[in-house]
């Protein structure tokens, strides 16, 4: 049997195109539109989040060059403070200051004795004992010149006697201890807890 649209009446034809109009859509979207979409999809969420990496990344060029800054600024003050509180301890050269100022002031340095170092978190105490001979006024002299110095230097523990039989320029000993700091490069490690003693059985 012969089956021919032509033979169908007007309407019947616009039926039948529509109909297979429709199925050709049908087929076309879900063999092969529809998994493109869910790629768009995709595609478009990952441009999303390129997106935001690159304006992160924006974000933090611009302040770039002001971490660089912060980092030269913070070095310069690092240099500072290591003229303060130099990372390791020099006897000789602490000594030979003392000494200068000591002559510059007419004291005379009878003693120097450096204690034992106490270590701190971050920095250690070097205690240096000083007995010092001369007249009141250049002890005084010699601990203004003393806290002028760039490396911190503390003192204490002043003891000063006066002489049975002074002279113009000696009329007093005086006895004191000189701290100055040490920075440590790496922060002391705390001590541990020691551990409960075990009981008895």
């Amino acid at each position: 049997m012969n089956f021919s649209l032509a033979k169908l009446p007007w309407y019947a034809q616009v039926a039948a195109f529509c109909v297979l109009a429709g199925t050709g859509v049908g087929l076309f979207y879900w063999y092969y539109e529809r998994d493109i979409r869910v790629e768009l999809d995709a595609r478009r969420q990952q441009l999303e989040v390129l997106r935001a990496d690159i304006g992160k990344g924006q974000a933090t060029a611009q302040k770039l060059v002001e971490f660089r800054a912060q980092v030269t600024d913070l070095e310069g003050r690092l240099e500072s403070l290591r003229a303060v509180l130099p990372e390791e301890k020099d006897a000789a050269d602490l000594l030979r200051r003392m000494q200068t100022v000591a002559a510059q002031s007419n004291l005379t340095i009878k003693r120097f004795q450096p204690a034992p170092v106490v270590t701190k978190q971050l920095h250690a105490e070097w205690p240096i004992t000083l007995e010092l001979d001369g007249t009141y006024h250049n002890l005084a002299t010699f601990f203004d010149r003393v806290g002028k110095f760039t490396r911190i230097v503390n003192i204490a523990d002043v003891d000063i006697k006066g002489k049975d039989r002074p002279t113009p320029n000696s009329t007093i000993t005086a006895t004191c201890i000189a701290t100055t700091f040490v920075l440590l490069e790496k922060p002391a490690p705390a001590k541990a807890a020691p551990a409960p003693p075990k009981k008895a059985a």
